[in-house]
């Protein structure tokens, strides 16, 4: 894991990186260049994972209030880097971050299968009382 750094920023190139990275996914594979853009500007802490190259080939994003609320978001790795603990660094990267820790609660959204790999940091499916609740456009 050595040959690989984290980055909070990301060149033009590692956009496009980004980009290849949402197409893999579902989830994201609608989302444009324009649109990412402006999410990632919006982003309060972004954490990239780049190789030896400076190739992106692992993200996070973090929306909070740097006190009580931040939203984990689009935790990805290049599909040809899984296995390899890469989300796991990222994951620690985010509940480390020194901008982040006073941070009260964090929340993320992820599919059933995914639960174990989250549980790892104290995350739970379990909301007492409290409900998600979500509303979309378009």
């Amino acid at each position: 894991m050595d040959k690989y750094r984290i980055v909070e920023t990301l060149t033009d190139s590692q956009i496009s990186d980004l980009m290849d990275l949402y197409k893999n996914e579902f989830w994201s594979d609608k989302r444009t260049r324009e649109d990412v853009v402006k999410m990632l500007a919006s982003t309060d802490v972004i954490i990239g994972l780049v190789d030896e190259s400076d190739r992106l080939i692992g993200i996070t994003r973090v929306i909070t209030d740097f006190v009580y609320r931040a939203m984990i978001f689009d935790l990805i790795i290049k599909p040809t880097h899984r296995k390899m603990g890469l989300g796991a660094k990222l994951m620690d990267a985010v509940l480390s971050h020194p901008e982040l820790q006073a941070v009260e609660s964090f929340s993320l959204s992820c599919l059933p299968n995914m639960i174990p790999f989250y549980e790892r940091w104290g995350f739970t499916d379990d909301m007492g009382e409290l409900k998600f609740l979500r509303r979309t456009t378009g």
